[in-house]
């Protein structure tokens, strides 16, 4: 029997004493079929021979030494994510104070006044912000001169797609170090330096060298380019092959001849960006010569959608030079020549080319005085169904211009004849053809509009055909009585109107107490206007309360002369009263 005992591995024992109770072996038994991380703790009774004991159980060792290994890892985690959260606190912080919300990929402190300590702040935060991709730090125009700050600690966002620094006052040194730096963000798409007059010369010459292949958009508008300036983004435009949009206006030294090239180097080499979806050369001084030279490119940029040659008058007596190659823009969408000077030559040679481009969707001839008297030639030939805008404010407009004009509203998104007297009294010829939920913007500024108009207009409003409307301007018509006015606002139909005007002309004045009843009675239920003016007017200061009451608690931003003292104290009054709410 000693020896059956022993053979089982049971001490031998004289009293007893040092023998296991049944119930540790069944417990040890159980707790190695048992894992340590599955192990709940037991009942203090069935415990407590084994916490007297001091007996380890199985893989307790083991578990102790995983759970030092983890909490050492998560340690390490925890200390990261602290330190990213703390990052982005600051981030959060930072925006804050400049009423921005924070967003991990689009970055925008524009119309911010930052200051060159701000530049620096925000510098030091760009580690925390590896997926931004848009970046916009315009209209900062104390931060010239120290944009190395910022561009230096670019390398932490290499993601960045799109980079704004419009008017910040940029130096020669600033534009140097961001040319530099555009290695850093080699998936930079959108490059926007505009109104800064410091990129002309030396500036632009220094970063065009450094500009990468992915680049789509850029755009340096008002930046003092020169001829010279050019020359020199024409040799660059071969080695950018994604380019779509380029934007030089109100550069109107670009085209001043100089013996090392000038404006013809760069519409020669628009013939190789031959991704150019839009083109815009607005108030660069160009000459006839000028649209001869471009013309000649127009037939390699298959892809161009937007053309803008506004605001040149000296180009007046030589469109055709331009017109002639336009036939080869089969995809032209929007062609803009407003101010100009138009001959009555130049617009006839516009009209004959105007069938080739079916794609046409926009036309602007405005603020070209001779434009009125062919308005029907014009619509005879554009693609009614098509189009979108087609505004002739400033274009001496007669009767017949308004019949022809009629054909082609239905159609249009946007109606603009402002400065036409001749839409006085004759309103409806426009007025009746409008379609519901098509028409968005209304402009008939400075027409003579009388009380007869307004009346007309009113009942447009009530067949709901204007229940689309965003901007309605009647600005500059004094001629219209107060019924003219009450009559409007009583009408309804005006429900998504965000822009209203009703301004007289300056060194006018009158007073707004017959038809303001009307207009505060009107004004709950246009519940998305933002802006009214209503300058030059005048009202009581029971009427000034009233109207007070009336905007207090919505968003509506009111413009009225700030020399009328009792209206620029109601201004102020009521943007305390929304401050404090």
């Amino acid at each position: 029997m000693e020896a059956a005992d022993g053979q089982r591995g049971v001490p031998r024992d004289s009293g007893g004493a040092q023998r296991r109770s049944p119930l540790d072996v069944i417990m040890s038994q159980i707790r190695r079929k048992r894992t340590a991380s599955d192990r709940k703790p037991l009942g203090r009774f069935l415990s407590w021979s084994s916490e007297r004991t001091r007996i380890p159980e199985d893989g307790e060792s083991e578990a102790r030494e995983d759970r030092g290994q983890r909490g050492q890892c998560s340690g390490v985690v925890k200390a990261a994510e602290e330190e990213c959260d703390s990052g982005w606190g600051r981030v959060r912080v930072f925006l804050q104070r400049l009423g921005k919300k924070a967003d991990s990929s689009v970055l925008s402190v524009s119309h911010c006044d930052l200051t060159a300590t701000d530049l620096l702040e925000l510098a030091t935060l760009l580690q925390f912000l590896p997926q931004l991709e848009d970046v916009d730090v315009s209209w900062n125009d104390l931060i010239g001169g120290c944009l190395t700050t910022l561009t230096s600690h670019l390398h932490h966002v290499g993601g960045v797609r799109s980079l704004r620094l419009c008017s910040c006052r940029l130096s020669v040194d600033d534009i140097t170090g961001l040319g530099e730096a555009l290695g850093c963000i080699p998936f930079l798409e959108v490059l926007d330096l505009s109104w800064n007059s410091g990129i002309g010369g030396r500036g632009l010459q220094a970063l065009l060298g450094k500009l990468l292949p992915p680049l789509r958009e850029m755009h340096l508008v008002a930046c003092q380019l020169t001829a010279a300036d050019a020359a020199a983004l024409g040799g660059k435009l071969s080695s950018l092959p994604r380019l779509c949009v380029l934007d030089v206006s109100c550069n109107p030294q670009l085209t001043q001849e100089v013996e090392g090239g000038g404006f013809r180097e760069l519409a020669a080499s628009l013939s190789h960006a031959t991704s150019l979806t839009t083109l815009r050369l607005h108030a660069c001084g160009l000459t006839p010569d000028c649209l001869d030279a471009l013309g000649g490119s127009l037939r390699y940029l298959p892809s161009v959608r937007e053309l803008d040659v506004s605001c040149n008058r000296a180009v007046s007596g030589g469109l055709n030079l331009l017109t002639f190659h336009l036939a080869h823009l089969t995809h032209l969408e929007i062609f803009d020549v407003h101010l100009c000077c138009l001959t009555h030559a130049d617009l006839e040679a516009l009209i004959q080319v105007l069938p080739a481009l079916t794609a046409l969707t926009e036309l602007d001839v405005s603020s070209n005085k001779e434009a009125g008297g062919v308005v029907h030639l014009l619509v005879s030939a554009l693609p009614l169904t098509q189009m979108k805008r087609l505004p002739l404010n400033s274009c001496s407009l007669n009767q017949e211009s308004l019949t022809a004009l009629a054909q082609i509203v239905p159609s249009l998104l946007g109606v603009d004849v402002s400065w036409c007297k001749a839409v006085g009294g004759r309103s409806s010829l426009i007025l009746d053809t409008l379609q519901p939920s098509v028409i968005a913007a209304l402009r008939l500024s400075s027409c003579d509009l009388t009380t007869d108009d307004l009346r007309h207009l009113a009942s447009v409003c009530r067949r709901g055909c204007l229940s689309s409307l965003k901007i309605l301007d009647l600005s500059y018509n004094s001629s219209v009585g107060d019924e003219g006015w009450s009559t409007l606002f009583e009408a309804g139909g005006l429900g998504l109107l965000e822009d209203l005007d009703l301004s007289l002309r300056p060194l006018t004045s009158a007073s707004c107490s017959a038809w303001l009843p009307a207009l505060l009675r009107a004004l709950p239920t246009l519940t998305v206007l933002t802006r009214l003016s209503a300058q030059r007017w005048t009202m009581g200061s029971q009427e000034r309360q009233q109207l007070s009451q009336c905007v207090r608690k919505s968003k509506l931003l009111l413009e009225f002369d700030p020399e009328i003292k009792d209206v620029t104290s109601l201004c102020k009054r009521t943007n305390q009263q929304r401050a404090e709410e």
